[in-house]
């Protein structure tokens, strides 16, 4: 791996959180996968809080779920976010799926991605969740890569909201690779 670590979100990290934000920004972005809608929050205090309660008091659609920031070990920098619910409803099945994840706009095509997923799924292994579904828009082809690289199998491809998606499920009782 790329030497990079899980980190939950905290008021310690918020200068390197909010840098990372403004790159998106910077980039034109308005969304950051597996953020807990960063984007959308003005107020840093009011998004960790959701953030931290989330992953045991309140529920995010109708689930509990945890945030992390992958953390780069050489220099602390943020490479990513990523977001692993606990569980899944029938309609996070089919929309929205059970780990969203983004990479920083300048550390994309890097491997990255692939190593924040393999984090992730460790810490879903912990959890005892036997597998997990991701679902990735069609056309987001360095997302499918992801996925499949790190064992994803097709399911099946819908549409939500007029976008095509394919969703996958991963194996994750066996070690990965």
């Amino acid at each position: 791996m790329n030497g990079l670590s899980l980190v939950t979100p905290s008021k310690a990290l918020e200068e390197k959180i909010l840098e990372y934000r403004q790159e998106y920004f910077y980039f034109e972005e308005d969304n950051i996968n597996g953020s807990c809608g960063l984007a959308r929050y003005s107020d840093f205090d009011e998004w960790l809080n959701i953030v931290l309660s989330i992953k045991q008091d309140q529920l995010r659609h109708n689930v509990h779920a945890s945030t992390f920031l992958s953390v780069r070990k050489s220099d602390g920098r943020i490479i990513g976010t990523v977001q692993l619910r606990h569980f899944l409803t029938d309609d996070l099945k089919k929309h929205g799926g059970q780990i969203g994840y983004g990479i920083r706009p300048s550390e994309r095509k890097k491997g990255y991605g692939k190593d924040q997923l393999l984090l992730v799924l460790e810490v879903a292994k912990e959890m005892n969740i036997p597998r997990v579904v991701i679902i990735c828009d069609k056309d987001n082809i360095a997302s499918i890569r992801t996925v499949m690289t790190c064992g994803g199998i097709l399911a099946e491809e819908n549409f939500f909201e007029g976008i095509e998606q394919q969703v996958y499920w991963i194996t994750i009782t066996n070690k990965q690779s």
